[in-house]
């Protein structure tokens, strides 16, 4: 996740009140409203909008955002679907029964492409996000762990869960949630994923699970799935535990199957016992939806479902929210059906070809050195030589092309490999060609710049983007 940096507010601003423009407000209404109080009386819907839309305007532009990986563009059929439908909720599947199927459809479907072994006759449900299809997947993890433990008279009080350090906030927050110990597994040089190396030393009867991403935030890697299942068969031989896989998927679980289909990776592994996606990515949708799909329903602990009555029946509902917005799974079913198998792989082949161009480009500039080059998921990483300039680093060349209005973030690697700094570029839809060559020609330039300064970047008082994965 990449958080854009606040703009400051002053002492001297923090007292003012908002004004609203001559223009804009009617004769006789007020022109001054409290910033941090509710306004005395209403105003008129035209001047209410222009305060909010004029405060909008500092916002970046979006297109030349390539620290997010969250969608930024849909069609005008889809943005018309989503303003006649962005009233309904989710969790209502008596008032909205026919959402509630067009859910049921779409995880259906993504069921099938993970290639679970019954896509039709197994679990899944839409979220409000991948962090929550992250927590659902993981505290089915912990239920069936200590429904196991209960049944052979063992304790449940410690458990724990295996992941890199490379791994998104979320597992972090879910392992402080859900008093489950994160066990990291650092990355290296030598191993820039968790491969499964060395797992042995982090297993025991208390391990939940392990978690395999497909496409590493930092990075956008893929870390290898069936490596990490082939040790945990190992482990099982050894010492009898039998550790599942939850593979968190936000962004390669719509990449992987369209660009890279003989990788194993997905319910092909009988290990893997749940994936989840992001609709709000890769998948291609507006903000706010993601999935999580079982291999089979028993692997999803009945006391985890509650049952919802629509039309005279019953539906399973898991979640962690109650309201929430349905219109981005109508939205999701429109983008499959919009694209289909063939436009997916064209739209998402076409961001890989974008991502390894840059990284071309990037690679034959005199400073740098590639982490990856953006053939798994349309995402890279690089770092600066030994050898280059020590007059400037990546967080002045990250500021330097913000002020052209590109956001390229630069941030430390994980634990044993925090002294290196990296920047990153994720290549969504919307990227053209021809705008990739132009922020080539940007990064030359700001190059350029830094290394043609007489002498180092001043350190006091510079600004960074803040940056959480």
């Amino acid at each position: 996740m990449v958080r854009r940096s606040v703009l400051p507010t002053s002492a001297a601003h923090d007292g003012l009140p908002l004004s609203a423009n001559p223009l804009f407000a009617r004769p006789g209404e007020a022109r001054a409203f409290p910033r941090y109080q509710l306004p005395a009386g209403p105003m008129q819907p035209e001047t209410a909008y222009q305060i909010v839309h004029d405060d909008a305007m500092l916002d970046g532009n979006a297109r030349l955002n390539l620290a997010t990986f969250v969608g930024t563009w849909m069609e005008p059929q889809a943005n018309q679907l989503y303003s006649e439908t962005f009233d309904k909720n989710m969790i209502d599947k008596d008032e909205y029964p026919a959402t509630a199927e067009i859910e049921d459809r779409c995880w259906k479907i993504l069921a099938g492409l993970w290639h679970a072994p019954e896509p039709t006759d197994t679990i899944g449900t839409s979220t409000t996000g991948s962090s929550e299809a992250c927590m659902l997947g993981g505290l089915a993890l912990k239920r069936r762990w200590q429904h196991a433990r209960r049944a052979a008279g063992k304790p449940t009080d410690n458990p724990n869960i295996i992941m890199s350090s490379a791994v998104q906030v979320v597992w972090e927050k879910f392992a402080n949630y859900w008093d489950v110990e994160a066990r990291y597994v650092p990355i290296s040089a030598d191993h820039k994923t968790l491969d499964g190396h060395n797992l042995e030393h982090y297993v025991d009867e208390n391990t939940i699970g392990v978690v395999a991403i497909l496409g590493v935030t930092y990075t956008g890697m893929y870390e290898p799935v069936k490596e990490i299942a082939a040790a945990l068969d190992a482990i099982q031989a050894d010492t009898g535990l039998d550790v599942p896989i939850h593979v968190d998927g936000a962004s390669g679980g719509f990449i992987a199957p369209f660009l890279q289909p003989d990788l194993e990776w997905d319910f092909r592994l009988e290990r893997v016992h749940s994936i989840n996606a992001s609709g709000h990515k890769y998948g291609l949708v507006y903000p706010g939806l993601g999935w999580v799909v079982w291999r089979s329903r028993d692997l999803l602990p009945d006391d985890l479902v509650f049952k919802v009555s629509y039309l005279g029946g019953e539906m399973p509902t898991f979640a962690l929210n109650f309201s929430r917005p349905g219109a981005q799974v109508l939205l999701q079913y429109y983008r499959f059906l919009r694209l289909g198998f063939e436009g997916y792989r064209e739209v998402q082949g076409t961001c890989r070809d974008v991502a390894r161009y840059l990284a071309g480009e990037i690679a034959g500039m005199g400073p740098f050195e590639l982490w990856n080059d953006g053939s798994d998921i349309p995402v890279f990483a690089w770092y600066r030589k030994d050898d280059a300039n020590p007059d400037w680093d990546l967080y002045d060349l990250s500021n330097r092309l913000r002020e052209q209005g590109w956001q390229v973030p630069a941030y430390p690697m994980p634990d044993d490999l925090t002294g290196l700094t990296v920047q990153r570029i994720v290549v969504r839809n919307g990227l053209s060609r021809e705008l990739a060559g132009r922020l080539a020609d940007e990064i030359r330039d700001a190059v350029g710049y830094l290394d043609a300064l007489d002498g180092p970047m001043p350190r006091i008082g510079r600004t960074t983007t803040a940056f959480a994965h």
